[in-house]
């Protein structure tokens, strides 16, 4: 335990930890998209995909479980090092970058992780503990016909990408993949992950807002 503390106390130990919780998030959001691309082919397989989904039983609360813990982690680690960092200014801690200077996403970090963060209690609260005895279609198509929710998921799901698209490239630098010949390969690749998984998310709330057929 005392070996636990000490490496999480140190900078690296924190920059691991926010590294792995972040992909293992970033993975959750993969498996979660793909599965809600269901909504693309209609209402009988999107309320198929959630009934299937539900049927695990036990495996659906160990999952959200270790979601839990992993959220955690990953806000409590990352206050801890927006703290420490804005102690330290002016000389800040920046990951190192080989294309020079800071992005959006690297300069937002941490409010675009409280609207991301904003974003998913909503979600839970309006949706995942949401009481309905209709399809989950019918919840869903009612909630994206809200003209304020609509725009409210979709600033939070551009939160998301810009989160995603500084995080993805940290996730690189603090695993030790970095190398001046494909540090600008390894951002781009980052940048164009953030754009298709938030962009992706995105087009759902979009139908609901501009499309009468949206899971009817």
């Amino acid at each position: 335990m005392k070996v636990l503390r000490r490496f999480c106390g140190t900078s690296v130990g924190r920059k691991y930890i926010m590294a792995v919780s972040g992909l293992s998030l970033a993975f959750f959001l993969v498996v979660h998209l793909l599965g809600n691309t269901s909504i693309f082919f209609g209402k009988s397989a999107f309320n198929s995909y959630a009934a299937h989904l539900h049927g695990l039983g036990p495996l659906v609360t160990v999952a959200e479980v270790a979601l839990l813990l992993l959220f955690l982690v990953h806000i409590s680690f990352g206050t801890s090092l927006f703290i420490r960092n804005s102690l330290a200014r002016p000389s800040r801690y920046e990951v190192s970058r080989s294309s020079g200077g800071r992005t959006p996403g690297s300069r937002t970090m941490f409010y675009s992780g409280l609207l991301i963060l904003a974003l998913l209690v909503f979600h839970l609260v309006t949706v995942h503990f949401a009481s309905h005895t209709g399809p989950i279609s019918v919840l869903i198509r009612n909630e994206f016909a809200s003209q304020p929710v609509s725009f409210f998921y979709i600033g939070g799901l551009a939160a998301l990408g810009l989160h995603l698209s500084h995080g993805l490239w940290s996730l690189w630098q603090s695993l030790g993949i970095n190398h001046p010949l494909y540090d600008l390969t390894l951002e781009r690749f980052a940048l164009l992950g953030a754009v298709v998984i938030a962009g992706v998310f995105m087009v759902i709330p979009v139908l609901g807002l501009v499309w009468d057929g949206f899971l009817r």
